[in-house]
């Protein structure tokens, strides 16, 4: 399933997201706000890469009958990495989620660009769920969790970057 989301960022460079996108506090407290049962955030630096890992359990808020194979919880690896700036300030980046142990994941790229009004953060990527029969009836559920995850990020940014 395709999964295309976009945060604006009025009155924000595209050096401000990124600071706010890096920075592994910023994250911890997205993870808090997203009911992340326990978390962990890792920002390293390689080169002009940014590499940033995200591993958080999960309440499975999903219907009974996925919530019979994955638990009540489950383990998600977020890893992005972001490339070095382009001379217009432009960002481009990878974001891999997995869903530990179950055959979830999704699979992005990520951009940091300028807008008429300030910077914007767009994720476009493929969800999959590779279960026979019903992988293509949940993968709309978890495209659904992964944007309200994004959409969550995208407020808490707002509210910083404007405090």
């Amino acid at each position: 399933m395709k999964l295309r989301e976009s945060a604006e960022y009025p009155g924000a460079t595209c050096e401000q997201v990124f600071a706010l996108v890096t920075d592994d506090d910023f994250r911890a407290e997205v993870c808090e706000k997203i009911d992340a049962i326990a978390y962990e955030v890792t920002v390293t630096h390689e080169g002009e890469d940014t590499r940033i890992v995200i591993d958080r359990t999960l309440p499975a808020d999903l219907p009974d009958f996925i919530k019979k194979l994955t638990g009540d919880v489950v383990d998600v690896r977020q890893t992005e990495v972001w490339g070095p700036a382009d001379a217009d300030g432009v960002r481009h980046g990878r974001i891999d989620m997995v869903v530990k142990g179950q055959p979830a994941s999704m699979a992005a790229t990520g951009t940091i660009r300028r807008t008429a009004s300030g910077a914007e953060v767009l994720v476009e990527g493929e969800v999959t769920v590779k279960i026979p029969f019903i992988g293509k009836k949940v993968e709309p559920m978890i495209g659904q969790v992964i944007s309200a995850a994004l959409r969550t990020e995208a407020e808490q940014g707002r509210l910083r970057l404007q405090a």
